[in-house]
């Protein structure tokens, strides 16, 4: 499909059917991934995927009390626990520090004096975050590209530490990656199946509506 279509195509995903899902669609989501913007070209980001039955139900488990053995898991969990893959996106924010203070980036005043925490506070906005964020939805194209539905949401707040210990991400000698989210893949179930987005209730703002030529309320016309 081309490229206009594919990016009207891109649906979140929160019902999924138990059919397979072919490793070669996700090691081409990977690849797509790796090909977003980074702040230096930085690539601090990092990849974890679960696909096999046992890696999917643990992350579910550390997700929440509802996925545990005798737990009520809602339509919306449900749906989503049923897709055979989860992949899930990490940001290594010491990749870009390091980046940064290498010599052709040391003009960008981006280093400090005080440790990790301090070279970190200099910058305008955690860029780690962000890369990582539309590394993200490169995944969610390339799985649509491939006819397969996908559905990226955020950790529970509360049990991030519990996924980062089911993960294996623990500090060591270095910081280890931190997930910004998770992404849900597989093939997509009847929609009606599955808990319905806010999409089906709140009207797509027009993209006229959102641009501004110049200065802030400007807008287009």
């Amino acid at each position: 499909m081309d490229f206009a279509d594919l990016v009207r195509r891109r649906r979140m995903t929160r019902a999924y059917t138990d059919d397979p899902v072919d490793v070669r669609v996700v090691e081409a989501a990977l690849a797509a991934a790796t090909r977003a913007p980074s702040a230096g070209f930085s690539q601090g980001w990092a990849f974890i995927v679960l696909d096999t039955p046992a890696a999917v139900r643990g992350f579910w488990e550390a997700q929440t009390d509802a996925a545990l053995p005798g737990g009520t898991p809602d339509r919306w969990l449900r749906g989503m626990m049923r897709a055979p893959v989860v992949i899930v996106p990490c940001s290594r924010r010491d990749a870009y520090l390091e980046r940064y203070a290498e010599p052709d980036k040391r003009r960008a005043g981006l280093t400090a004096a005080g440790g990790e925490e301090a070279a970190a506070s200099r910058w305008a906005m955690p860029y780690w975050h962000l890369d990582t964020a539309m590394a993200s939805l490169l995944v969610l194209q390339s799985v649509t590209d491939a006819g397969l539905g996908s559905c990226f949401f955020g950790l529970v707040p509360d049990r991030v530490d519990a996924v980062k210990e089911l993960l294996g991400l623990v500090d060591g000698e270095r910081p280890a990656p931190h997930p910004i989210g998770a992404i849900t893949v597989g093939h997509p179930a009847d929609p009606e199946t599955g808990a319905q987005g806010s999409a089906r209730s709140r009207r797509r703002t027009p993209w006229q509506t959102v641009a501004h030529r110049g200065r802030w309320g400007a807008g287009w016309s």
